[in-house]
């Protein structure tokens, strides 16, 4: 319990202090779609990925604990390696979730905090979905949490420079409605409820 409310203290300390100001005065950061975030259960949040600067704009702009897989490299850093744990991040060799990873994710959500995946697993030069994974669609079947679909606009191309003068991107993320997990853990169960992820996001996106 403790740990719980010292997690939740450091988050909103980091959310407050450090991203805040990046988000909504450097990047003029705006979120559509809020009505469709659950506020009560536990979720799993499914977005595109861009940039390093997706899990801390989209854990703030939602207004929700999301706890992101990080590499396993990032913990060993000092301070940054504290921060990331304790505001609920939790190590995964090379992009590869291996049993005690999705146990990890399995015992937050079972713990009403919530998961963030992006689908991918790394980053796009287009910012779009491209080659969807199906780890949260299976993550999903697993606790039978709602997916939510999420698009972060212009992530992939927040800073531009023009005559040596940087210019900063409007970042805007749409939050679609949810989606119900699959019912069952067959292939053709987890491929189709991945590309109705993939079809919403990259609509969400323009």
């Amino acid at each position: 319990m403790k740990h719980d409310i010292f997690q939740k203290l450091i988050y909103q300390l980091v959310s407050k202090l450090f991203v805040l100001p990046i988000y909504k005065f450097v990047f003029k950061g705006q979120l559509i779609g809020r009505e469709n975030i659950p506020q009560k259960d536990s979720f799993i949040m499914v977005s595109n990925h861009g940039s390093l600067f997706d899990p801390p704009f989209l854990g703030h702009a939602l207004g929700r604990n999301i706890s992101f897989m990080a590499k396993a490299e990032l913990f060993k850093i000092p301070f940054l390696g504290f921060v990331i744990k304790a505001c609920g991040a939790y190590p995964v060799k090379r992009g590869i979730a291996d049993k005690n990873t999705i146990r990890t994710a399995c015992n937050k959500l079972s713990n009403n905090n919530c998961i963030g995946i992006f689908i991918d697993g790394t980053r796009q030069k287009n910012g779009r979905v491209n080659k969807p994974k199906q780890g949260a669609a299976l993550l999903a079947f697993k606790n039978q949490k709602l997916l939510l679909p999420v698009a972060i606009v212009n992530s992939h191309r927040l800073i531009k420079f023009k005559f040596c003068i940087p210019f900063f991107s409007k970042i805007v993320i749409k939050v679609g409605k949810p989606v119900q997990p699959p019912q069952k853990s067959s292939r053709d169960d987890l491929n189709s409820v991945t590309m109705l992820l993939q079809d919403n996001i990259n609509n969400l996106l323009g």
